[in-house]
């Protein structure tokens, strides 16, 4: 049976790492649990973050935090909006998707670089990392980067550190950039646009002086389950904008002109905006309650629809767009058939698939990241040599800790 180590300090994470090394005995990070697909994983000792939690530090005048690893996202967002300050990047919250539970951490977001509707513009997670403290596989505490954004000492190690899954070392404590909340916003919907034309439309959006900060289209397949299904009738290809109320105003009339020549044009209020792009962040579409295998593919924004349409001539699938057209949230209504989406990915110049969800047998069969060349691999390896020269941390990038 799994052993559960929740260690108060760095100073215990230390000893309990330095144990397993003697013991040979390989460790899985786990941070809130959100992304547990069974309990204790494949038998290994697990290493939790659950007990190093707090605010460290908030500075609402650099607009910077620093908490521990385990603190609940949601202490960090209520503790920002007291202040009116949000994380730009929008970390996506999995549960639904995967019929998970747990409680999602600060950790566990940057861990995973999970990046929201707005990553398109104001970047990923791993772009408001500033600084990081981890324990590596050899025990040893590091710190790199700082609190503030002039200090940039160990910057490209802590954004190393985002992403990697509980691969390299575990994190304790996360220092990230802030932004202010906007006024106001609201989205622009141009309504019974094919894929093709949705993606003309976006990126003529995106080619406006206008602020575009979300950029998605929900086709009528997936339409109704957005919103209550309170969308108008057909696809919806919708645009968010933010900002102060008088600057929205202006450039909403302006998007909205431009937007007339594709298709019928309507606008969602703030309320409305909110949800709506808290559904699309969280892939509420697909959150079904089944195990059909679910891909997230990131591709050049003019290829997206491109896939899903040469996809459907082969096989059952689903599909709606994200980041103009760029990150397209696939549901497959049988196999995942990893090596056609594979396929059809490098013949549209390439990109990147990860199988988020299937049932446990499938996810075990499948690569479910996206395979790498043998030079990148080659570096991986040696990466993963220095952090942890024991290969301790079970976790890996194609199975990913229990975040």
């Amino acid at each position: 049976m799994s052993v559960i180590h929740d260690p108060l300090s760095e100073e215990a994470t230390s000893r309990i790492i330095r144990a397993a090394v003697a013991a040979s005995s390989p460790l899985e990070i786990r941070g809130g649990g959100t992304r547990t697909l069974s309990a204790g994983g494949a038998g290994h000792d697990i290493l939790s973050s659950a007990s190093l939690s707090g605010i460290v530090a908030y500075n609402p005048a650099e607009m910077t935090m620093t908490a521990k690893s385990g603190t609940p996202l949601d202490d960090v967002e209520a503790a920002l909006s007291e202040c009116r300050q949000m994380l730009s990047f929008e970390p996506l919250d999995v549960r639904a998707l995967l019929g998970t539970g747990g409680i999602p951490t600060i950790g566990g977001v940057f861990a995973t670089n999970a990046s929201g509707p707005r990553r398109f513009v104001a970047g990923a997670a791993r772009d408001s990392l500033l600084g990081v403290r981890f324990v590596n596989g050899s025990g040893e505490i590091v710190k790199a980067g700082g609190r503030v954004m002039k200090n940039v000492t160990g910057l490209d190690l802590a954004k190393l550190m985002a992403g990697s899954f509980g691969t390299l070392a575990f994190m304790t404590e996360v220092t990230f950039r802030l932004l202010p909340v906007p006024e106001t916003a609201l989205t622009v919907v141009v309504s019974d646009l094919n894929d093709a034309q949705a993606a003309a439309a976006m990126a003529t959006a995106m080619s406006m002086s206008v602020e575009v900060s979300g950029a998605a289209h929900l086709p009528e397949s997936v339409r109704g389950r957005f919103l209550g299904g309170r969308l108008a009738d057909g696809a919806a290809t919708v645009l968010r904008l933010e900002g102060l109320s008088a600057s929205v105003s202006v450039r909403a009339e302006k998007l909205t002109a431009a937007m007339a020549s594709f298709g019928p044009v309507g606008t969602l209020d703030p309320a409305d905006t909110a949800q709506l792009w808290r559904e699309i962040r969280d892939v509420h579409a697909f959150a079904d309650g089944t195990a059909r295998p679910v891909w997230r593919i990131s591709v050049a924004p003019t290829a997206g629809h491109q896939l899903v349409a040469a996809l459907r001539l082969e096989t059952g699938v689903d599909a709606f767009y994200d980041w103009q057209g760029g990150l397209v949230w696939l549901r497959m209504e049988a196999d995942p058939e990893a090596e056609l989406v594979r396929r059809y990915i490098k013949a549209l110049g390439g990109g990147h698939a990860t199988l988020l969800r299937a049932a446990a047998d499938v996810m075990a069969a499948t690569q479910v990241t996206q395979p790498q060349g043998e030079a990148i691999e080659a570096l991986n390896a040696r990466i993963k040599e220095k952090f942890d020269p024991a290969g301790i941390f079970a976790g890996n990038v194609a199975t990913g800790a229990r975040y």
